[in-house]
């Protein structure tokens, strides 16, 4: 039996238009947000998205394909990882800024959400 491998593209071949993209969706950046707060790869079934099966595999497809995570297969399980070391490296400060911004309140949010005097 052969083992299932994904493709992947090579550091050198990440490109920033298609990074931003694949950030470009909420459920992706979910992803991605899990992902960096967990700092270890994670199976499929970790991150709880409130999508069908078939779009949550889409999401994930569209981040590996563009460099954003790798996906291996152990055992019967898919676990996911992001390329930290890469992005950091090709797109510095673009992975923090991405993570913090999702994570941290919006200041026009907050401002907005405040009872006027």
């Amino acid at each position: 039996m052969t083992a299932r491998v994904l493709e992947h593209p090579p550091a050198e071949e990440i490109r920033l238009e298609e990074v931003l993209h694949a950030l470009a969706d909420p459920a992706r950046l979910e992803i991605v947000r899990f992902l960096a707060s967990s700092g270890r790869e994670v199976p499929c079934s970790a991150i709880d998205l409130a999508v069908s099966k078939s779009t949550t595999t889409h999401h994930y497809r569209v981040l590996r394909e563009a460099g954003v995570i790798t996906q291996v297969y152990r055992g019967t399980a898919k676990l996911n990882g992001l390329r930290r070391a890469d992005l950091d490296r090709l797109f510095p400060g673009l992975l923090d800024s991405v993570v913090n911004a999702v994570t941290a309140p919006r200041a026009d949010t907050a401002r907005a959400s405040r009872p006027t005097p």
